[in-house]
């Protein structure tokens, strides 16, 4: 073998491997963006409802579905515009390794278990908070805008972020790995039709952060003091503290670990 056709061997796997590497990177951002999520399924079901219309011969609803196909791209990025920037600012914006997955047992363990300290104690006082976990999508959009902090994460300072008589209670907490980056963010609010009409700004704004990035919301309402966890554009409404331990742990346990740590993890948890 020739070391020309050698270089050329190599270059092909590149350039598959780039392409490949740039599908997996679309694919994974239409995943956390709830809107685009539904958007690819419909693309997906059209394409197939074409190849059973030409397999059956249906030229009518062939004919029509070619039409759609033809002009659907250039109506697709009039209409999603925002999104598809959107999608395009995350894929700029997602870090190669998340904090939450570089951070040892012990101080996944302290961070949940700080937060959910704090968050019991805010449902019982009927104090209202917003916090969300960032993960791989940067959240640096939002942190800049708002009052930094960088403060070792504890459930009393969580707490008195969100006191009444504090300034910045009515805004969102941002946590990067084991850290409180900020206080008083403002996030974007959902419009999706299939949360309670009764819910108010503090939900909707949990849910909405979710649905435009990969990050964890942990909601407490201040007129019910009921606990809430929004993830992946979904809201897990008025579930159990147990419930909310037990999830965020999941979540924030990185995927490629083995068993024993996550039932390590469970066994120091029920412990305490």
């Amino acid at each position: 073998m020739s070391f020309d056709t050698i270089v050329s061997t190599l270059l092909n796997v590149v350039d598959i491997a780039i392409v490949w590497a740039l599908i997996y990177a679309l694919l994974k951002n239409i995943k956390n963006n709830v809107k685009l999520s539904l958007l690819f399924k419909g693309i997906v079901f059209i394409v197939i409802l074409k190849f059973i219309a030409d397999w059956a011969n249906l030229t009518l609803v062939g004919l029509f579905l070619e039409y759609v196909i033809q002009w659907g791209p250039l109506a697709l990025i009039v209409i999603f515009q925002p999104e598809i920037r959107n999608i395009l600012e995350q894929i700029g914006k997602t870090q190669l390794l998340g904090r939450h997955k570089v951070l040892t047992v012990d101080e996944r363990e302290r961070l949940v278990y700080e937060l959910i300290n704090a968050v019991d104690y805010m449902r019982k006082a009927r104090i209202g908070a917003l916090i969300v976990l960032e993960r791989d999508v940067s959240l640096q959009e939002y942190i800049s805008k708002s009052t930094n902090l960088y403060a070792e994460i504890t459930s009393e300072l969580l707490i008195s972020l969100f006191f009444p008589n504090n300034p910045l209670h009515d805004g969102g907490v941002i946590i990067q790995g084991d850290k409180i980056s900020c206080a008083g963010a403002v996030f974007p609010t959902s419009n999706s039709l299939k949360i309670n009409k009764r819910l108010g700004t503090r939900h909707r704004a949990g849910l909405g952060i979710t649905e435009e990035t990969d990050a964890i919301s942990v909601i407490v309402s201040e007129e019910t003091g009921r606990v809430s966890i929004a993830l992946k554009g979904e809201l897990y409404y008025n579930i159990t503290i147990d419930d909310a331990r037990i999830l965020l742990i999941d979540e924030l346990r990185p995927k490629q670990e083995d068993f024993e740590d996550y039932y390590d993890e469970e066994e120091v948890y029920n412990e305490k």
